[in-house]
């Protein structure tokens, strides 16, 4: 993992939300989750990450929507446009890295490791997420969930994204973890989530410094975190989201391939909760 520019680990996004030459609606004002709240109460600080691979583009508009938060975080996985030159001019005080392996889950994992917040919140680059939907993840995991799981088919979310083909995909993958692992999600393979920085250690990613490709550096990660939280036993809790379409370029996901691994990633975890749950009995 490489620092590509100055580590302001404390460092808050100002942006503000005035107009925009961009053909997504001006952002609406919305509420400060860094700090603390009304009544002098500390609240939780909050580490947005967000991996980026030639989404020099887009970043404008992430940064218009994005509400202040404590630290924002940018891993980039070797992008050949100007995407660290102008994450650095969005967000002066921002800790940007060069992701140490390849794969979204590599670079979140990088992210996750400098992360300081007491929140971490995992958003995407290309503007398909709306980071100006934060402080609903942020107040849902402070009534008490330890995942707050974005979802495009809970109450107030939805996708101008999402074809038959990939729902149908999603719809399939969500109906076996439900069944295996016996949890009610609605939207397994969605990416925006937030989580207590206690949920590291459940969620367990690969170590940043191996070689080679890990299991987990991949689109797979989502399914990873989702269900090592679910198996644990903490408290998820979905968020209405809505998945707008990538803003400029072309998406790096692959519906047959990662599909494919996320299946793939299923069954391990599978096998891997089946494997602890003898041992727990073994040891009784």
């Amino acid at each position: 993992m490489t620092e590509l520019a100055p580590d302001h680990a404390s460092g808050r996004s100002h942006l503000g939300f005035a107009g925009s030459d961009t053909d997504r609606n001006v952002a609406p004002q919305v509420p400060d989750v860094a700090g603390p709240p009304d009544g002098g109460r500390a609240r939780p600080t909050v580490t947005v990450v967000i991996p980026t691979l030639n989404e020099s583009r887009n970043l404008p508009y992430v940064a218009e929507r994005m509400p202040p938060v404590d630290q924002i975080v940018v891993v980039d996985g070797g992008s050949v446009d100007d995407t660290v030159t102008v994450a650095r001019t969005l967000w002066p005080e921002a800790t940007v890295l060069r992701q140490s392996r390849s794969g979204k889950g590599n670079a979140l994992a990088c992210g996750f490791e400098v992360a300081t917040g007491d929140i971490l919140v995992m958003i995407d680059a290309d503007g398909s997420t709306d980071p100006a939907e934060i402080p609903l993840f942020v107040d849902t995991l402070i009534e008490g969930a330890d995942l707050a799981k974005g979802s495009r088919f809970a109450h107030g979310g939805g996708s101008d994204d999402i074809t038959k083909f990939r729902g149908l995909g999603n719809w399939g993958l969500n109906w076996l973890v439900n069944r295996i692992f016996r949890t009610s999600f609605s939207d397994l393979c969605y990416g925006y989530n937030a989580f207590w920085r206690h949920a590291l250690d459940v969620i367990d990613l690969p170590d940043t410094t191996l070689t080679g490709p890990q299991w987990g550096d991949g689109f797979e990660v989502e399914t990873v975190i989702n269900v090592r939280i679910a198996r644990s036993g903490l408290l998820i809790r979905e968020v209405g989201s809505y998945e707008g379409k990538r803003i400029h370029g072309r998406s790096n996901l692959n519906a047959f391939s990662d599909g494919w691994r996320v299946l793939r990633t299923i069954d391990r975890e599978r096998r891997e909760h089946k494997a602890v749950k003898a041992r727990l009995a073994a040891g009784r």
